[in-house]
């Protein structure tokens, strides 16, 4: 079974700007590829799970989703895949698990052995919930106190993040 890198986008991989709509909005936080490179090379299996509600509200289509999502990837070609979840009220909307377990199911990954990482209560809880371990970038306070005592890691960025937890799994000493 392999292991997995779960990561939230808006905060995580890109600047967290009210929605992202268009690739003009999608701006990539700095050594974020340095970051998906070093997850890589320890044989991480990578993917990206997003709330995207703003579909639902009629703010973004799918096809902007998607054509974002095509652009990340085309950019980190370290990512393998992602999953987005376009509704308010569903199983697959963080902090729910379902984006995980089907990513997982799909690609033979191992939750146990895998982590989330994002920037809110609901990305380390889905986590939780999937049965990862959980990283938090911490950009906002609230978040951290809300999800005090379950996260494993707390980070400033995602590289700090991926220098923690290849340290903690004994990648790099």
């Amino acid at each position: 079974m392999n292991k997995a890198i779960f990561l939230d986008r808006d905060g995580v991989i890109n600047e967290n700007t009210h929605y992202v709509n268009c690739i003009e909005d999608f701006h990539i936080l700095p050594k974020v590829k340095e970051a998906l490179i070093l997850f890589k090379q320890a044989g991480y299996k990578i993917f990206v799970v997003t709330n995207q509600g703003g579909i639902e509200k009629g703010f973004i289509t799918r096809e902007d989703v998607e054509e974002i999502h095509d652009y990340m990837i085309k950019e980190l070609p370290e990512i393998m895949d992602f999953d987005y979840c376009p509704s308010y009220n569903s199983f697959g909307r963080k902090p729910n698990p379902g984006m995980l377990y089907k990513l997982a199911l799909n690609n033979e990954v191992f939750l146990g052995h895998s982590w989330m990482i994002g920037d809110m209560a609901t990305d380390v809880i889905a986590g939780i919930r999937a049965g990862c371990k959980t990283g938090l970038i911490v950009n906002k306070i609230e978040e951290s106190i809300k999800v005090s005592g379950k996260v494993n890691i707390y980070a400033d960025s995602l590289y700090d993040a991926a220098i923690q937890i290849l340290t903690l799994e004994g990648f790099l000493l």
